[in-house]
């Protein structure tokens, strides 16, 4: 295929652009490591679906979810949700290639050529292809073969033109624009009493017996995880510091020996102010010209240059700043304004300087030559990348003698603690998620411990604060039956809970009644002691004061005025609210906003059509047997992320 890129001439027929980039690379990126337990290495176990003859692996579920963890579309503490939803996606995705190849769709050589020169431009300089070798190093650096590449681009390319036929012919009615606009543009005003639970808990009370009685029903859900005894010997970076010193002849001789780092070129420090000609039109030159002569008769008779500079300067980077462009070198600035700079003496004007973006007015304000930085003046930088380098070299050998001397004797961590100047710390019965003495939680450092067995030591773990510890594992307290003493606090905050949840309905319940009953919806706040506010004007898209968002107000927006409705659960509050007010659509608008809300309903059209389309083709194609699921293995991927 790569004739094709020789011969043709560079066109690009689908506007894929950078969302088919990410989708088509998004299934070969690279593995995840320790991607499930449960999930093996051979056998069906590998295979997640089959789409016709096609299967989907769990090795490209793997490299998916890592692009995706790589671009931020999926926030890291949230891939056991999302790992669902991208299985799900990936066979949907699938089954509509496979769809788009039943129903005759092709993509020919000359269409992948095209799409492949859209994405990598930087192949096809000047139109010729760079090359097999460049290709396959591109896709090299994402772990990916040139056939790998292909193959899910065509499948890509299929896709998008089966969506492609399923959205054609969407229309819009001027009556469903109309209706849009209606919805969108209308605004209520409510008011609403809140049911705060935080405000009703100190009703709650549970008793002794009550926290007796629900601990023996369900004393079998009741446990305490399994926990670890270790002692620590912690090295930490504070400490070492405090104890490094760094001798005047050591800072020397690295002076010397590294004099040439030091050195400087000539600089000078600048100040100017620029009237800008770029984009002007010839006839106007002249006149910013005078402009800029003006400017400098005015300097040259005292007139400060800072002020002048902010008022007139016309470069946004320095204008603000009184014009001042601080230290330069030779090479930073275009060669007329250079040239100019360099053969000022401290203090001088120039005349009017000409370059590419305007007329300029320079002020030499300070010069060095070029020179080598002396001592004294680098002697703090010396003394700070000396002395971090000393604190990391002898933290590292602590660490690693520390490591040693438990290694030797596990039972000898205090004294090895002592001998060497470091801190020990002994944590008893510390379990997942639990504060650990000195450090305070730390899922690294628990999971360097738990694999390990009695008298044996962990390998060397950086925590917060740079600290680096060495534990040594005393004793495993394996996971028992609690009893009540140790659970007795979690026992009452589940029944206060419980307790809570039903006043907080029943208090809901009965200011709904009340308030449907007597339609005064602040005298039965006033009655019942609840918080009562009444908010502005919102819309759909808006807010209403006090409650929140008016997604959880969709009722208020179909209620006619004077209707009570809720409760509305926002959070952990339940609201009961009342329309007090309806204004509907200005209709005078609406022409100007017509065409941007036919878009707009045109594409949440095509978004419920695809929808329908997928799940339907997917249930169909399942139902047929032309796609099978693998249900044993999706579990088991979707329990190994849960677990992690």
């Amino acid at each position: 295929m790569f004739d094709l890129f020789r011969s043709r001439a560079k066109a690009v027929r689908y506007l894929l652009g950078a969302l088919l980039m990410v989708v088509a690379i998004s299934m070969v990126i690279t593995l995840i490591p320790g991607f499930g337990t449960s999930v093996t290495e051979s056998g069906s176990d590998q295979i997640v679906a089959e789409i016709g003859d096609e299967v989907l692996t769990t090795l490209e579920l793997q490299q998916s979810l890592q692009m995706q963890l790589r671009g931020r579309t999926i926030p890291p503490q949230l891939t056991a949700v999302y790992v669902p939803q991208l299985i799900d996606q990936m066979i949907t995705e699938r089954a509509m290639a496979y769809e788009a190849k039943r129903l005759g769709f092709r993509v020919s050589e000359g269409d992948l050529a095209e799409t492949i020169e859209s994405i990598f431009p930087q192949l096809f300089e000047g139109g010729k292809f760079a090359g097999t070798a460049a290709y396959s190093a591109v896709l090299a650096q994402n772990n990916m073969t040139i056939p790998q590449f292909e193959e899910n681009l065509r499948s890509q390319m299929l896709l998008n033109k089966l969506r492609t036929m399923v959205l054609e012919g969407i229309v819009v009615a001027p009556a469903e624009v109309e209706r849009e606009y209606r919805r969108v543009n209308e605004r209520v005003k409510i008011e609403h009493v809140a049911i705060d639970p935080a405000k009703l808990r100190p009703q709650v009370k549970v008793s002794p017996e009550e926290i007796q009685a629900h601990f023996n029903e369900h004393r079998s859900s009741f446990r305490i995880p399994e926990k670890r005894s270790f002692e620590m010997l912690i090295v930490d970076e504070a400490a070492v510091t405090a104890s490094v010193t760094v001798p005047e002849a050591e800072l020397r001789r690295a002076y010397e020996l590294n004099k040439e780092t030091y050195r400087t070129p000539e600089r000078v420090k600048v100040r100017h102010i620029l009237l800008k000609t770029t984009d002007r039109p010839k006839d106007e030159i002249p006149a910013i010209r005078a402009k800029a002569e003006g400017l400098l008769k005015q300097l040259r008779g005292g007139a400060d240059f800072a002020e002048l500079a902010k008022k007139n300067s016309e470069d946004p980077g320095s204008g603000a700043k009184g014009g001042d462009l601080d230290w330069i070198v030779r090479g930073q600035t275009v060669k007329a304004f250079e040239d100019t700079a360099f053969s000022l003496k401290p203090g001088q004007l120039s005349d009017v300087v000409t370059t590419e973006y305007g007329f300029h007015i320079l002020q030499v304000l300070d010069r060095q030559q070029a020179g080598v930085r002396p001592f004294q003046e680098v002697r703090a930088q010396l003394a700070d990348e000396r002395k971090r380098q000393l604190v990391y070299d002898k933290m590292q050998t602590l660490s690693d003698q520390a490591r040693l001397a438990l290694n030797r004797d596990p039972k000898g961590a205090e004294a090895a603690a002592r001998a060497l100047g470091i801190q020990y710390v002994k944590a008893e019965k510390v379990g997942s998620g639990d504060p650990i003495p000195v450090i305070g939680a730390s899922n690294e450092l628990m999971d360097a411990i738990s694999p390990l067995r009695k008298d044996e030591v962990a390998p060397i773990v950086q925590v917060q604060g740079n600290r680096l510890v060495i534990a040594v594992l005393n004793e495993i307290h394996p996971a028992r039956p609690a009893e009540l003493a140790e659970v007795e606090s979690q026992v009452r905050e589940k029944l206060v809970a419980e307790k809570l949840t039903k006043l907080v309905d029943e208090r809901a319940q009965e200011a709904i009644q009340k308030a449907k009953a007597s339609g005064d919806l602040k005298k039965v706040a006033q009655a019942m002691g609840l918080e009562w506010k009444a908010t502005g004007e919102f819309g759909r898209a808006g807010a209403a004061e006090g409650l929140g968002s008016a997604a959880y107000l969709e009722e208020a927006f179909t209620a006619s005025v004077g209707q009570v409705f809720g409760p509305v659960r926002v959070n952990d509050k339940q609201f009961i609210c009342k329309v007090t007010a309806k204004t509907p659509a200005d209709m005078t608008l609406f022409a100007a906003q017509r065409d941007e809300l036919v878009q707009q309903v045109k594409r949440q059209k095509a978004r419920d059509r695809l929808e329908l389309f997928q799940e339907g083709l997917k249930n169909r194609l399942i139902q047929d047997g032309k796609v099978k699921v693998h249900q044993d293995v999706v579990n088991r991927i979707i329990a190994s992320y849960r677990s992690a």
